[in-house]
């Protein structure tokens, strides 16, 4: 069996999950909130942000902070227990499969999960905008592309969380205390990325990097900046090691 079978496989897994529920609720309640505030971001222009932008990027700060990492650990919980329940795991592991690239399958799967989030919420801006636009009598509506590059800039920043999230899953085998695991790691990060050491902490990255984007469309509210180094290769290094270590551990004990 190929690996882009097994993808395949696992894709056809989640149809009757709830996961696809966890995908699309998160985001349409995004928005909501978005659109009866809309008012708010015409304050924000002492910071020399456009109302357009604000409304944008404030809406993808509390994305990026919790909703997304929320959903995201959710999901990966969900995946795991689709071989557990029943003893799937068992029964995957008794065809000629390699556990590995099975662990690695369901990492992708999760990627492909957190990428459809993303899209989601994006493709929701644009009616949202056009909403907004209505109420308030004014454009909030932004070019694709901006708004494409962002989703797109929070995407790859989350790489490095989500292989640690499903290191947790992996690992931690009771349900809640997995997705307790996850959401409490998710809480420091509106801390750490205050600090000099926050790319040390994948959980950090998404939040961070929105954070960015909004001091670049401020011309006077004073943030972050964002530095390759030491940054890309910590999140490189802790995305390989996270993505390895579960590999390893994945189906073990069941294994043997």
């Amino acid at each position: 069996m190929t690996f882009i079978e097994l993808i395949g496989i696992e894709l056809q897994k989640i149809k009757r999950s709830k996961i696809l529920l966890i995908l699309i609720l998160p985001a349409i309640i995004l928005w909501i909130p978005a659109i009866a505030n809309a008012g708010l971001n015409f304050h924000y222009q002492k910071e020399g942000i456009s109302p357009e932008n604000s409304f944008l990027i404030q809406t993808l700060l509390g994305f990026a902070w919790f909703m997304y990492p929320a959903g995201m650990v959710i999901n990966t919980v969900l995946l795991t227990q689709t071989e557990r329940g029943n003893r799937g795991i068992v029964k995957m592991l008794s065809l000629p499969i390699n556990r590995r690239q099975l662990c690695l399958a369901k990492f992708i799967l999760l990627l492909i999960l957190a990428a459809a989030q993303i899209s989601i919420a994006t493709l929701l801006y644009f009616p949202s905008a056009l909403l907004a636009s209505h109420i308030q009598d004014y454009n909030f509506l932004l070019s694709p592309l901006l708004v494409w590059k962002e989703a797109g800039l929070l995407f790859i920043a989350s790489l490095p969380m989500a292989a640690v999230f499903w290191l947790f899953a992996v690992c931690i085998r009771t349900p809640v205390f997995a997705i307790g695991t996850g959401l409490a790691s998710i809480v420091p990060s509106i801390i750490l990325i205050n600090s000099k050491v926050w790319f040390i902490y994948p959980m950090c990255y998404p939040f961070y990097v929105i954070t960015t984007e909004y001091g670049k469309l401020a011309s006077n509210f004073d943030t972050f900046s964002l530095t390759l180094f030491p940054w890309i290769p910590v999140a490189i290094a802790l995305l390989v090691i996270s993505t390895g270590i579960s590999c390893l551990l994945f189906g073990r004990r069941e294994n043997q």
